[in-house]
């Protein structure tokens, strides 16, 4: 199962400052407690065709802001740098996952990059949802449409942790809402319902207990 990375400059040892790609090990530690095999995309475009190829699943990961050139939109001040190569490896991913039909599940950034891909729009800042302390989830309560699969593995109603400033405003073609802020109705996740499995879900799920993180048992029990 393909998860995708960030390219950052790390500390390796007694080696400092090397460019390095890297995903925070909670997600590959729930694909895998999913009965999954994880291995990293790393942000480079030229290779993604290749190295989906032995893919039987997508996972888009949480990172920085999307270019907001991709949706149409100036950049808001407000709105961070993007990463370009991230940008484009994350797209022609999902652009072969669904070509080949196989389940995608996008966390945080990842459902913003499922609503893009589709010619959906995004808020470049929401205040009232960005965090509160850097580096640390805030629980939001979420309301979701039962009739999804998010309401099948999650009932009604479930509580996210959360770190983002920006959020899905529309969804894009083909793509349905099913999950909302409780306090002022924001899009916490789009699902495709024609897809064998395509779901984006804004809060983090790898962060979550037992209740969220059924979210990968049904991913990678799609895959089979």
């Amino acid at each position: 199962m393909a998860v995708t990375a960030d390219a950052v400059t790390a500390n390796w040892g007694v080696w400092g400052a090397i460019p390095a790609a890297v995903q925070p090990w909670t997600y590959l530690t729930k694909v895998a407690e999913a009965g999954g095999s994880p291995f990293l995309l790393p942000p480079m475009h030229e290779a993604v065709e290749d190295l989906m190829a032995g893919a039987d699943a997508l996972l888009i990961t949480g990172g920085a802001d999307i270019d907001p050139a991709r949706y149409g939109a100036e950049r808001d001040p407000r709105t961070f740098p993007p990463d370009e190569l991230r940008d484009a490896t994350d797209l022609a991913a999902l652009a072969v996952a669904e070509r080949r039909g196989i389940p995608v599940l996008g966390i945080c950034r990842g459902l913003q990059v499922i609503a893009v891909s589709r010619g959906g729009t995004l808020h470049q800042h929401l205040p009232a949802h960005a965090p509160t302390v850097p580096g640390r989830h805030t629980l939001r309560d979420i309301t979701v449409a039962p009739d999804s699969v998010l309401g099948r593995v999650l009932g009604g109603s479930t509580t996210g942790q959360c770190h983002h400033h920006q959020g899905v405003a529309e969804a894009g073609e083909g793509l349905r809402a099913t999950a909302w802020a409780r306090e002022d109705g924001v899009i916490e996740a789009v699902e495709d319902p024609g897809a064998r499995f395509l779901v984006g879900f804004q809060p983090h799920a790898e962060e979550g207990g037992a209740e969220i993180t059924g979210l990968f048992k049904a991913f990678v029990d799609a895959a089979w």
